[in-house]
């Protein structure tokens, strides 16, 4: 997409799907930009837009569906509406710091992208009225989500959640009294399963955390072969962590997607035989559908013709435990 030099691209890019309930046109309100008439209007749409799709797709798709209706409350900033918040006082960081946070179409100084928005969620807002603590849905999200930061605020619980390229986990907060970091990657909190903080809460499809798919990656690791290896990387880095049975077969040098079939389930076997799980679904033989421990899948047609092809998507947990494993490379 071209840069935004009329009010229809502004139109156009506003109609733009990020995912399956959030729209480009949700992201770009601001009350800086509107109170001082200063345009929030990305330089770099293309950029803006590939960010707002993984924060929508690895992130605030899974929450609404575990928790309902989420509530946008601040997301993407140009650079001059950033700016002018940050310099008169309006709980905007600089805009160095802000690169490939809420300036969603700028790189970091390490060239990765990345993209914030804060949001509330309303499942939630009734128990923190009551509690006053945001501790219960961070450790939620830490053990379900591939985030990169999260940041917590008094009003509304609502937070800052990040995606990024390059994720470092982390958790802060400026919700008396517990102000600081939560957790991060130094501290011995970090790995685990953090299940009695959020006892009662909504769960995703497998019903296994994050730490659950890092632990039994680092187990079976001797008995992947590196067509096992080749195929998770594959997945994990296809667009929308979307992939076929024939992309598999080629990345890992199969010879078709029969066998990527094959393999990629027995992949998922060996996690679940670790974790001692057993999918609820299953094959039409009536056996478990192992693969489904990795990735959901369905049947999509391919482009605009009326051919079918079985897409898998991988799970948000199998999405955020492989970059935490010793043998999986970003």
């Amino acid at each position: 997409m071209r840069s935004i030099s009329s009010y229809d691209a502004l139109e156009n890019l506003g109609r733009v799907r990020l995912s399956k309930n959030f729209f480009m046109r949700d992201f770009l309100y601001s009350e800086i930009s509107n109170y001082y008439k200063i345009p929030n209007i990305p330089e770099n749409p293309d950029l803006a837009i590939e960010v707002g799709k993984h924060l929508c797709e690895d992130l605030l798709e899974p929450l609404q569906e575990a928790f309902g209706r989420i509530t946008i409350r601040s997301a993407y900033r140009s650079l001059a509406v950033n700016q002018f918040g940050n310099e008169h006082d309006h709980n905007c960081g600089s805009n160095e710091n802000n690169r490939a946070g809420h300036i969603w179409d700028w790189r970091d100084k390490d060239g990765c992208i990345g993209g914030t928005v804060c949001i509330a969620v309303n499942w939630y807002l009734d128990q923190y009225e009551q509690t006053g603590d945001f501790r219960p849905l961070a450790w939620w999200i830490h053990d379900h989500l591939p985030y990169s930061s999260l940041c917590f605020f008094p009003k509304l619980c609502a937070f800052n959640i990040t995606w990024r390229e390059n994720p470092s986990r982390s958790i802060s907060s400026y919700i008396a009294p517990h102000r600081g970091y939560l957790t991060h990657a130094e501290m011995d909190n970090f790995l685990g399963n953090h299940r009695e903080h959020y006892s009662g809460f909504p769960t995703l499809k497998t019903g296994l955390t994050v730490d659950d798919y890092r632990r039994a990656f680092e187990a079976i690791a001797s008995d992947l072969t590196e067509g096992h290896r080749a195929m998770l990387k594959s997945h994990y880095h296809a667009p929308h962590r979307t992939i076929t049975a024939s992309q598999l077969a080629e990345a890992a040098c199969y010879e078709g997607y029969q066998g990527a079939n094959i393999q990629y389930a027995k992949v998922g076997q060996k996690v679940a035989n670790f974790l001692g799980y057993e999918p609820p679904q299953t094959e039409r033989n009536g056996q478990p559908f192992w693969s489904w421990v990795l990735a959901d899948g369905g049947w999509r047609r391919k482009d605009d013709s009326s051919q079918q092809n079985w897409y898998w998507v991988m799970h948000p947990q199998v999405i955020a435990a492989l970059p935490l494993t010793s043998w999986f490379e970003v």
